[in-house]
C-alpha cells in the first residue's frame, strides 16, 4: 500500500513537471515613454469633434521597453531634414541621440522596433538602428509599399520613407505580423482595429505592474480616451473607438493605457530624467 501511494507520488509530480514545459512566464518588461520633440497642434485635428481655437504642444514620443535580454522601441521618431523644415519642431534631438543621452542606450543595442504605424513621425526612424529587427503589419507594408519600393497610397508612409522600409525588408530586417492578437516577442503582443492608417497597430507589453498598452496614435491624447472620443485622423471612427475601449479591457489599469502624442504623459508618470517619463520601473 506505501509503494503504491509513493507511485502516485511520483506519478503526480511527473505530470506536474511535464506541464510545465514550455510554459516559461515572459519577461516582465520596464517601459519608459521619451519625449525628443514638441510642436503646437490645433487639438481639433487631434480629437473628433472637438471646437476650433484650442492648441496643444503635442510630445513626439518614442516607446523604451526593456526585459529579457532585449531593449525593444515602439516607433522611432524622425530625423530627416524634410520634416524637421517641414514642422521646426521645439526642443528636437535626434531620436537615437536622446536615447543615448537621455538614457544610455547606444543605437547598436536597439534589437527591435515595433512599428505602429507608417507615418513619418514614427516610422522614419527606423533606420538609425543598424541591428533592430523591425515589426509592422503586413497590410500596413502592402498597402503603402509598392512592389518597386515606391509610396503604393497616400495616407499613411511618406514618399521619402518608402523606399528606405523596402530596402531593410530586402535586407530581411522587416517582420511582417500577420493580423490582430499576435504575440509577437515573449510577453509583447500587437493589436488592430484603430485604423488610424491602414492597419495601424498598438501594443500591449507584461509589466510588474500589469498589462501596458502603448496606444500610440489610435489615441492621440487623454481626452480621446476619457471621452470616449474618436481620434480627428481616422479610416473608421467606430473602429477606432471600439479599440480604445479594448485597450482598457487589456490593460491593467486605466492609468496604462498610455496616449500617442499628449505631454499630460510627462506629468501623470514620475519623470526620471530630462524628457523620460517612467511608465513602469
Amino acid at each position: 500500500m506505501r509503494g503504491m501511494r509513493i507511485l502516485s507520488a511520483l506519478i503526480i509530480s511527473a505530470v506536474a513537471l511535464l506541464s510545465t514545459v514550455g510554459t516559461t512566464a515572459p519577461p516582465l518588461y520596464s517601459v519608459h515613454a521619451l519625449r525628443f520633440a514638441s510642436a503646437p497642434y490645433d487639438v481639433k485635428n487631434l480629437v473628433a469633434g472637438a471646437t476650433a481655437g484650442r492648441s496643444i504642444d503635442i510630445a513626439f514620443t518614442i516607446w523604451v521597453v526593456r526585459g529579457g535580454g532585449k531593449t525593444i522601441l515602439v516607433d522611432a521618431g524622425f530625423y530627416r531634414d524634410k520634416f524637421i523644415q517641414q514642422w521646426k519642431p521645439v526642443g528636437y534631438s535626434k531620436p537615437s541621440d536622446a536615447l543615448s543621452t537621455q538614457l544610455g542606450i547606444k543605437p547598436e543595442d536597439v534589437t527591435d522596433i515595433i512599428v505602429t504605424h507608417s507615418h513619418w513621425d514614427h516610422m522614419d526612424g527606423v533606420d538609425l538602428f543598424p541591428r533592430a529587427k523591425i515589426w509592422i503589419q503586413k497590410e500596413e507594408y502592402s498597402y503603402y509599399i509598392g512592389d518597386d519600393g515606391s509610396r503604393a497610397h497616400t495616407g499613411g508612409v511618406d514618399a521619402i520613407d518608402a523606399p528606405m522600409l523596402f530596402k531593410l525588408n530586402g535586407e530581411a530586417r522587416v517582420n511582417l505580423v500577420d493580423g490582430d492578437a499576435k504575440e509577437i516577442l515573449p510577453g509583447i503582443s500587437v493589436y488592430t482595429g484603430g485604423k488610424h492608417t491602414f492597419a495601424s497597430q498598438f501594443v500591449g507589453v507584461t509589466t510588474s505592474a500589469g498589462t501596458v498598452v502603448l496606444a500610440s496614435d489610435n489615441a492621440y491624447l487623454y481626452e480621446n480616451l476619457e471621452g470616449k472620443l474618436a481620434i480627428a485622423q481616422t479610416l473608421d471612427a467606430a473602429s477606432n473607438v471600439a479599440a480604445q475601449a479594448r485597450m482598457l479591457t487589456l490593460a491593467a489599469a486605466p492609468k496604462f493605457v498610455i496616449p500617442g502624442h499628449d505631454p499630460a504623459v510627462f506629468t501623470r508618470f514620475p519623470v526620471s530624467t530630462t524628457g523620460v517619463a517612467e511608465i513602469v520601473k
